[in-house]
């Protein structure tokens, strides 16, 4: 009677990282607690990072496969509930830390997908105190790659190994729907970067020695928007863009007009038209009127108004617009 070969023999680092017996040197499996995991997918994160990026564009995975013996997952869902789903947000949070850090140093941010999602599963080959991490560039998605990159941190050494394995080796992983996390992609965490120095305002000399305002400098931007789609023609974009009108209108998939202040997004979750912003140029604010279904500005629930009778909310630079509960949209300073 042959023996089924183990998880870790099939991958060809049995030796490596595992007794016989199972346990480590001292007879006594090390207990993992939430920090050793916590800090265990930051890192992996961070690796992320130095492995996919390039030239300026900042690259990284967006779905976490944690894998843990079935004993230590069971001791997190019974006698630690939730925390795993603690974990999973506090980790995001370190996440934007460290791409605001990336935006601060001159690179580009883009997300190649609109939520985080966190696995957290088992395998009866892994022995108490093992750890292992699988990450994925998009969501649920296919990945069409022979073999996937896996990081493994067993018990008996503490050290990190990386190694590429074929997919097929995955199907034994026990996958719970307790360990599932899913967090969208919140755009408004990552600092815009830093602008230009504004170079100082053209002026003419009136014959009566006044100083007056250019053509060149009342066609300049008043204000940026950018948007993030859910759908999979988008996956990975944002849209972009620059108001230069004192008054641009906001509208879904079903805009038939092509003009410079009009904003489409291609949507069907996007009313036609859905919004209306105005600047005032005495006051220097920004305006926003809502005709589509639902719209959220900084989590208030805006007053949705007729076409013909605009109602107007001051609209704050730096806001996040919500519309119809799907599609997230932000304005910042041009």
């Amino acid at each position: 009677m042959t023996t089924k070969p183990s998880f870790w023999q099939r991958i060809g680092i049995q030796d490596w990282f595992l007794t016989n017996e199972g346990t480590s040197s001292s007879g006594k499996p090390k207990q993992l607690k939430p920090d050793t995991v916590y800090r265990y997918i930051v890192d992996g994160f961070k690796k992320s990072l130095e492995e996919l990026s390039f030239a300026q564009r900042v690259v990284f995975y967006h779905e976490f496969i944690i894998c843990l013996n079935g004993d230590d997952y069971r001791e997190f869902m019974d006698h630690k509930k939730g925390i795993l789903g603690l974990i999973a947000h506090e980790t995001v949070k370190n996440f934007y830390t460290i791409l605001n850090r990336e935006i601060k140093n001159g690179k580009q941010v883009e997300p190649a997908s609109n939520k985080w999602v966190f696995r957290f599963v088992s395998h009866p080959d892994y022995r108490p105190g093992d750890i292992g991490f699988i990450g994925k560039l998009l969501p649920d998605s296919h990945q069409k790659e022979e073999n996937l990159r896996v990081t493994f941190i067993p018990r008996q050494t503490g050290m990190a190994q990386t190694f590429d394995i074929n997919n097929d080796i995955l199907k034994d992983f026990i996958y719970y729907s307790d360990g599932y996390y899913e967090i969208p992609f919140q755009d408004d965490q990552l600092v815009p970067p830093p602008a230009p120095p504004e170079a100082a305002p053209v002026q003419t000399e009136t014959t009566a020695g006044a100083k007056k305002t250019t053509a060149a400098q009342q066609s300049a931007v008043l204000a940026r928007f950018e948007t993030t789609i859910p759908d999979k023609a988008y996956a990975g974009k944002k849209l972009e863009f620059v108001m230069k009108y004192e008054q641009i209108t906001i509208s879904g998939d079903e805009e038939e007009r092509n003009a410079p202040d009009i904003f489409r997004i291609p949507s069907e979750w996007v009313n036609t038209p859905h919004l209306k912003v105005r600047y005032d140029r005495q006051e220097d604010k920004f305006y926003l009127a809502s005709f589509g279904e639902k719209t959220i500005l900084n989590e208030v629930l805006m007053e949705r108004s007729d076409i013909n009778g605009p109602k107007w909310a001051e609209l704050p630079l730096n806001s996040r617009i919500i519309l119809n509960g799907i599609i997230g949209m932000n304005i910042f300073k041009s």
